[in-house]
């Protein structure tokens, strides 16, 4: 159970409460086009605005370096369709053209011109592709653990399954998870995430132990209260996307990739960001939860990126990192 106030954020879990000392996250309905209602949310921070297109299905905890009163960041967002209080729509629409629907509803209501864009995982290509198709909107990208469109074909790099095996494996999977997602949801959304079964996720490798296990609680809480079933048909609607031109892309970028990301390949992100000129491209000895695992790393490159939009200056020759 999660308690908001204006003040500290109360985890209550079974073994002990955790504390994170964070602003009130602000929540509010915004309408898509489609008249999806979807659920807004905003940090309250002081300073500039960036829209933040999270990964599919999660929510604001994955971000825990832009949830401090300090962060000098200003962040609006949202959670996706059917999760976390956003209405499922009735029609069952989750496609990249609805995602982009969503992106451009939530700046509209928060009176953003334009912005500069965060994101993160299957959020990348959302987030180039709002930029492919209004380049008006979107002043510079953060690009963490993702590349723009063809998200599954890129999957499973670290254990070396080749391309031409690992979307349709993916995508296999996913269908399955459509139908025996149903099974398995009681479990799913009654797993008891205490400190201890924390720890033990990290120590399987599927999340870093350089992230604060505080944090990782508080996200795989509130990310297994999304049925499985209904995430797996949030992921098809990218994967059936391919990938996302780059020709136009002509504002600030900066890609952040896992060595040991499971669902992004580092070297499809480097090879896109070849492909947009004066990207900075930065490889970290990471999985797929940079912003948990190397949150204050994720927090210096936006606000770097921030300050390359304002003096409009490109970077620096790409980045480093084994």
């Amino acid at each position: 159970m999660t308690l908001r106030k204006n003040g500290p954020v109360l985890l209550v879990v079974a073994e002990s409460p955790i504390v994170t000392t964070a602003p009130c996250l602000r929540f509010h309905d915004v309408a898509s086009a489609d008249s999806t209602r979807l659920r807004a949310w905003t940090n309250d921070a002081d300073g500039p605005r960036v829209l933040l297109c999270n990964g599919l299905g999660t929510n604001p905890q994955s971000w825990p370096a832009l949830l401090t009163p300090d962060c000098g960041v200003n962040v609006v967002s949202w959670n996706h369709r059917g999760v976390g209080g956003s209405q499922r729509p009735p029609d069952g629409r989750v496609d990249l053209d609805a995602y982009v629907e969503d992106a451009l509803a939530v700046m509209d209501d928060a009176g953003l011109a334009s912005a500069v864009v965060a994101s993160w995982s299957a959020g990348v290509t959302v987030a180039f592709e709002l930029a492919h198709r209004h380049p008006e909107r979107v002043d510079g990208i953060l690009a963490v653990a993702g590349v723009p469109g063809d998200t599954f074909s890129t999957m499973l790099a670290p254990w070396h399954v080749p391309t031409v095996l690992s979307r349709p494996l993916m995508v296999s999977l996913a269908r399955a998870t459509t139908v025996l997602g149903h099974l398995e949801a009681p479990l799913v959304r009654r797993f008891p995430w205490t400190p201890t079964t924390t720890r033990l996720l990290q120590r399987t490798g599927a999340i870093g132990r350089d992230a604060d296990p505080a944090h990782v609680q508080a996200m795989v809480t509130e990310f297994c209260s999304t049925h499985p079933a209904w995430y797996a048909r949030l992921a098809l609607g990218v994967a059936e996307h391919g990938r996302v031109s780059l020709s136009g892309i002509d504002v600030p970028t900066t890609f952040v990739a896992g060595r040991r990301d499971l669902l992004t390949s580092a070297a499809s992100m480097r090879s896109a960001a070849d492909r947009v000129t004066g990207s900075r491209f930065l490889q970290l000895d990471a999985t797929h939860f940079i912003p948990l695992e190397h949150p204050d790393v994720v927090h210096e490159e936006l606000l770097a990126l921030l300050d390359r939009v304002g003096s409009a200056e490109p970077c620096a020759p790409h980045g480093g990192g084994s």
